[in-house]
């Protein structure tokens, strides 16, 4: 992080709280260097606004590292539109068994994806500057185990770009609000038409946040 960014960071990023030991284990000050990253460079780009400071661990980092439940050992994962890195690095901190894959179009936010993976070491993450529709990023990332996102779209929208990043039999997994439900229901047709299961609401996290985070699970069955 340059110099001029340290001069206008806001407060401090609160101390991982007991939960993110259970989620991270003996990788939470990797989880907590990633904080700071979020606090300082992330708040100053523009990637998180500076009120998220003091709920940065709940709200974000241990809201996407919860999504590891749902996830299978040793699985591909793709984060289409990964923004500041949520939840893909986040999940990848807290597995580092899985491989994962950041995909972004704008170049300021694969500027500092690209600084937090080199900073934290990250030998399970590869970013992809581009969009999820993209040939290139078929060509580069199709074929994941698992496709996922954070407030991207609609969901059937968002199927319409994730599932084809995914393998026959794949899943998109995608973080979603309380209204997970409702939009499977609104957007089925889109789910059909791009070839997926009608879809689940996933509920994970409850033992480590306050509000347990809800995931739309997707197959893809053809």
């Amino acid at each position: 992080m340059s110099q001029s960014e340290e001069n206008l960071s806001p407060q401090t990023v609160p101390s991982p709280p007991p939960e993110a030991t259970a989620v991270f284990g003996d990788r939470t000050d990797l989880a907590a260097r990633y904080a700071e990253w979020l606090r300082d460079a992330g708040v100053v780009r523009g990637l998180i606004g500076p009120r998220e400071v003091d709920r940065i661990w709940e709200r974000h980092i241990l809201n996407s590292a919860v999504l590891s439940e749902v996830v299978e050992d040793g699985a591909r994962v793709v984060d289409v539109g990964s923004g500041a890195g949520l939840p893909g690095i986040p999940l990848a901190i807290a597995r580092p068994d899985l491989q994962v894959q950041l995909v972004e179009p704008l170049l300021r936010r694969v500027t500092f994806l690209n600084e937090v993976v080199a900073d934290l070491g990250l030998a399970n993450v590869e970013v992809y500057r581009g969009r999820a529709e993209d040939k290139e990023i078929t060509k580069a990332v199709g074929g994941a185990d698992v496709v996922t996102s954070r407030a991207v779209a609609p969901v059937g929208r968002l199927m319409g770009w994730s599932l084809p990043l995914a393998r026959v039999g794949g899943h998109v997994k995608a973080l979603k609000g309380s209204s997970a439900g409702d939009e499977l229901v609104r957007d089925a047709r889109d789910l059909t038409r791009a070839g997926g299961s009608p879809g689940t609401v996933l509920e994970v996290g409850a033992s480590v946040l306050e509000q347990p985070t809800f995931v739309v699970d997707v197959e893809r069955l053809r």
